[in-house]
């Protein structure tokens, strides 16, 4: 009961007073809020013990994760903010939610911009709504729910961008990278839509091949972002995979955006993408029990 009663206290103080350091349990298990050490007043969001999110609550427009960078840098190229003379209005779709730090940027970007953020810890999206600054509905929705669930009920062509950044501690559940699953994004998007994805991987880069042969295999054109380093495999990092129905990556202006980072990077367009997954099996969904293989 004792115990019960901080947390509710706990929560009161997140309400009253913002975010508050500390400990928080969660549907999928514990959430901590951390300061930045380097940025004052910015917070670490932890998820059993894994960065999952920075927010700078001053600064929507900052993204402390690079890949979180290079995703805003992708769309940023495909998607002018003003479209024939007027703002463009984004319809984000987020799968994985965290902190919402990508469509807090976003919100920025784009002040018109519809986003759904799904998240499958309905605590953790509380806790997010109580401690941060979050544009509200309609222009930022969080539903709580499984990703490839919500994803399997939305309607053809209503999305501009598709996001997937779902980790179950450092790898994205395997339901997830299938190219069922990758159909459905693709069926979601709006023509000239970009799907998206943030790949963990380690030195072999097995998995990042995989989900690129997957995203190949049901998009028409693919790109790949990544620093040098990780893409000669000399180290564990993360990948950002995409594809649309047009030709992506080829803007100067993103392969200049992505050289200034704090970890400058480099965009594989299609042709060195499919030569990277070319010895790569596309993932799918396991049969149903009984049913005979090939």
């Amino acid at each position: 009961m004792a115990r019960r009663r901080r947390d509710a206290a706990r929560g009161g103080a997140a309400r009253e007073q913002g975010p508050v350091a500390g400990s928080y349990p969660i549907d999928t298990g514990t959430c901590e809020l951390v300061p930045d050490p380097v940025t004052h007043g910015s917070w670490v969001v932890k998820i059993n013990g894994v960065e999952s999110s920075h927010i700078d609550p001053d600064d929507p427009r900052t993204l402390d994760f690079e890949y979180m960078r290079w995703i805003a840098h992708l769309v940023g190229s495909e998607f002018p903010t003003v479209d024939d003379g007027s703002p463009r209005r984004l319809r984000v779709l987020h799968l994985g939610g965290g902190a919402c730090s990508l469509a807090r940027h976003f919100a920025a970007q784009y002040p018109d911009a519809r986003q759904v953020v799904v998240e499958i810890d309905g605590k953790l999206a509380e806790l997010v709504r109580q401690w941060f600054d979050l544009p509200r509905a309609p222009l930022l929705r969080i539903r709580v729910g499984d990703a490839r669930a919500v994803l399997e009920t939305l309607t053809d062509g209503t999305r501009d961008v598709v996001v997937r950044d779902v980790f179950a501690g450092s790898t994205t559940p395997s339901a997830l990278t299938t190219r069922e699953f990758t159909a459905h994004a693709r069926r979601v998007l709006a023509p000239g839509g970009v799907y998206v994805v943030n790949c963990g991987d380690g030195r072999d880069l097995s998995v990042a091949r995989q989900e690129a042969a997957t995203i190949a295999d049901v998009f028409e054109h693919t790109a790949v972002i990544a620093d040098p380093a990780m893409l000669k495999g000399r180290r564990r990092g993360n990948v950002v995979i995409a594809g649309s129905d047009r030709p992506i990556g080829e803007s100067p202006a993103l392969v200049h955006d992505l050289l200034g980072g704090a970890v400058p990077a480099q965009v594989w367009t299609d042709a060195q993408v499919r030569r990277f997954a070319a010895a790569a099996r596309v993932l799918t969904d396991p049969l149903p029990a009984g049913e005979p293989t090939e």
